[in-house]
């Protein structure tokens, strides 16, 4: 990754309060240039402006550290960044999607990273709208792994750290 390009992440309806404090420590391990956190996903603020303990305790911090932005319609904000030039990745299990360990950052664009809720995945509409989708391999049994897992594992393979 070349030091002019920006990396979004873009949490679409996470439901756990400490996912959301571990994606945010991840976010700052990596240097995520902004979190947006999009439609129910919790925000280190509650809806009177206090700072939330518990996303607190698992973040230990870093939502202090890595710029965010509560957004309520991911439509809006995935026009937005088009608009910018910004690639779109999913991380998601899709007919379209390819191995991560396949894909490379665009030398010339910004990326913003989609991460969806565990019960749903990301919806269909907004897949439509990524430039490319991610997944990683299962080997076991289950089909997928925690969100927070899946999004670190990743980014420190797609930022080669």
């Amino acid at each position: 990754m070349n030091n002019t390009t920006k990396i979004y992440l873009i949490l679409l309806d996470i439901r756990s309060v400490h996912n959301v404090g571990a994606i945010f420590r991840t976010a700052d391990a990596v240097g995520i240039d902004k979190v947006y956190l999009v439609g129910t996903t919790p925000t280190p603020l509650d809806r009177f402006g206090r700072v939330r303990s518990d996303l607190h305790k698992s973040a230990l911090g870093a939502e202090l550290m890595v710029p965010w932005e509560q957004v309520v319609d991911v439509d809006n904000l995935l026009q937005k960044l088009k608009k910018e030039k910004v690639d779109l990745v999913a991380i998601e299990q899709s007919t379209r999607s390819m191995d991560y360990k396949e894909y490379t950052l665009p030398k010339d664009k910004n990326v913003a990273i989609i991460i969806g809720t565990e019960a749903s995945g990301i919806p269909q509409k907004v897949l439509l709208e990524c430039n490319s989708i991610l997944e990683i391999p299962m080997r076991g049994k289950k089909e997928s792994l925690n969100v927070t897992t899946a999004l670190g594992i990743a980014l420190f393979r797609i930022l080669n750290i």
